[in-house]
């Protein structure tokens, strides 16, 4: 873990654990029983040796009440998605180059790396390309990605494409997962925050 934590936060102070309303302290307790050994198990730092939260889950405990229901919708997709693990990668890498979101593309380069996608792929998808080793499906799904969140739209040939692919509850699969992580990124970019040295 980073032994610098004081611009962990990006604008933001990390939270103490010990100042936090009942509300927040709910979210905390649900965040540190389910994310954090999630994060260690993959590799990536999501918390200080203090024990805050670093990237996405400090400034969820700003407003606990809203973000609390936003993680269930995260564990939700994970738990109901019809995507594979690395598809979901590939997706995640996607959305976070486009918004050069760094701790998040830090955090999903090792779930990706655990989820055996290789080290160029992931390096080549975090810098906006699409590497030549992706599978056909990671392909669409990459595309697909990227399509809407670089032009907000899917065009019809692509489309037409992955709903073969996937069928139409996976193209809306896909559109979820970008989708959760086009805020997860927003957040991370608004209070600018970084990924860890």
């Amino acid at each position: 873990m980073s032994g610098d934590t004081a611009n962990l936060g990006g604008r933001l102070p990390l939270v103490d654990s010990a100042a936090l309303s009942p509300a927040q302290k709910q979210l905390f307790d649900q965040m540190t029983k389910t994310l954090l050994p999630w994060a260690e198990s993959v590799g990536f730092q999501a918390c200080t040796e203090d024990g805050r939260f670093i990237g996405p889950l400090n400034p969820m405990l700003l407003h606990p009440e809203i973000t609390g229901s936003f993680l269930q919708l995260l564990f939700d997709e994970g738990e109901h998605t019809s995507l594979t693990e690395r598809v979901r990668q590939v997706v995640i890498l996607t959305v976070g180059a486009v918004w050069r979101a760094d701790y998040e593309l830090y955090a999903h380069a090792a779930v990706a790396l655990k989820a055996r996608l290789t080290e160029d792929a992931i390096r080549a998808l975090g810098s906006g390309g699409q590497p030549d080793v992706l599978t056909d499906q990671e392909g669409i799904a990459h595309r697909v990605a990227r399509q809407l969140s670089v032009e907000h739209q899917l065009d019809d040939e692509l489309y037409r494409e992955a709903e073969q692919t996937f069928g139409s509850s996976g193209v809306l699969d896909i559109v979820l997962l970008a989708g959760i992580y086009h805020t997860v990124c927003a957040t991370l970019n608004a209070f600018d925050i970084p990924a860890p040295a």
